[in-house]
């Protein structure tokens, strides 16, 4: 993982939204645009803002289906992301 990837990736997870939202994708397959809303309490915009940092970070892909739009956690960047870190140790 090159070091830009690395500090977008390090600026996404910075906050405390966007960090909720990676730690339920986490658990789970994927997650419903709506459920993210649920989950920290935001606008729609709010959402979509933190959910652009995200993606464009490449640790979280959204998959549309009909009208719905869910959330997957990108396990092989996380885990590149997961090996930086581990080497730095």
């Amino acid at each position: 993982m090159d070091a830009l990837l690395v500090a977008k990736s390090a600026g996404a997870l910075s906050d405390k939204y966007r960090l909720s939202i990676v730690l339920a994708l986490s658990q789970q397959e994927s997650l419903p645009f709506a459920d993210v809303q649920q989950l920290t309490g935001l606008s729609q915009p709010c959402v979509s803002h933190h959910l652009k940092i995200l993606t464009d970070s490449g640790l979280v892909q959204t998959r549309k289906c009909g009208r719905c739009l869910s959330l997957i956690l990108n396990r092989e960047a996380m885990g590149q992301l997961a090996t930086f870190l581990d080497n730095l140790r």
